[in-house]
């Protein structure tokens, strides 16, 4: 069985990319569109989010008793990588670029600490390699508990919002505010903690890029406030084959921001890589 749903599309270069917090695979449709004539494009939806359940299984509700436990006791991205390389095993793809964005950024580190021959190149968008400090932390396990008790309709959307969209996007394209939006809107409350703390308990990964010896693009928004321009650069620094690409108008998602100017910067690099 499938561990996680995801979308595929396009043919070529097998390029799985792994979505933000918190929303879905779907916030890269508008960069899909523009890659799928020259990629194929591998995107799950990650383990809770989306149409991907907590238990590992495919269709929400499914209880598989082997991993349930697991996922309850211990969020991790090292669990939601797991689900990525059982993913890469049953589409039969012994190696792939590997692309994240932000969270997503957090599980391709943690595939490549785990199983580094299956990554041909390595994407990175809008992340960070060090781990959270102690406030960050807290923050996402308040965030946590609140999902449980509350729920996240409202208020989830509402406090991420301005962070996550640049001030131009938010200014100048009222449609990705409220596309957005109605993505945050569809994440269910359980996903949401366990994503939470799963990267609330993420280890520094500094070590883990800096071993990596593959070509690698980073990418950040111009606007990002939450992994700034000076994060992206202190990346592209460790990896040792690293390129950084600013992304002129975008915040956190260039993908939902600025897909032009995105695919305009990954399609030459993925022209270049052997795979």
């Amino acid at each position: 069985m499938v561990p996680v749903h995801y979308i595929e599309s396009g043919a070529g270069t097998p390029l799985v990319l792994l979505h933000a917090f918190p929303v879905d695979a779907r916030m890269w449709n508008p960069l899909r569109g523009r890659l799928e004539e020259q990629v194929r494009i591998i995107a799950p939806d990650q383990r809770g989010l989306g149409e991907s359940s907590l238990d590992g299984s495919t269709a929400r509700g499914m209880l598989d008793p082997k991993t349930a436990p697991l996922t309850a006791d211990r969020p991790s991205v090292d669990v939601a990588a797991a689900d990525i390389l059982e993913l890469l095993d049953q589409l039969e793809l012994p190696r792939v670029v590997l692309g994240g964005c932000s969270m997503g950024g957090y599980v391709a580190t943690a595939v490549l600490r785990a199983a580094p021959q299956r990554v041909a190149g390595l994407l990175m968008v809008d992340t960070k390699a060090p781990a959270d400090t102690d406030e960050q932390r807290a923050n996402r396990l308040g965030v946590a508990t609140r999902a449980e008790q509350e729920g996240t309709s409202g208020w989830l959307a509402d406090t991420m919002l301005p962070n996550l969209l640049g001030e131009s996007t938010r200014r100048q394209r009222p449609e990705v505010v409220e596309e957005l939006r109605a993505l945050i809107e569809a994440q269910p409350a359980d996903g949401v903690a366990w994503a939470q703390r799963a990267m609330a308990a993420r280890p520094d990964s500094v070590e883990t890029l800096r071993a990596f010896s593959g070509p690698s693009m980073v990418v950040v928004g111009a606007e990002d406030t939450i992994t700034p321009p000076s994060a992206a650069r202190e990346m592209a620094e460790v990896l040792p084959r690293g390129e950084l690409v600013e992304m002129a108008g975008s915040g956190h998602l260039p993908s939902l921001e600025v897909p032009d100017a995105l695919a305009d910067a990954v399609l030459p690099w993925l022209a270049s890589l052997d795979v």
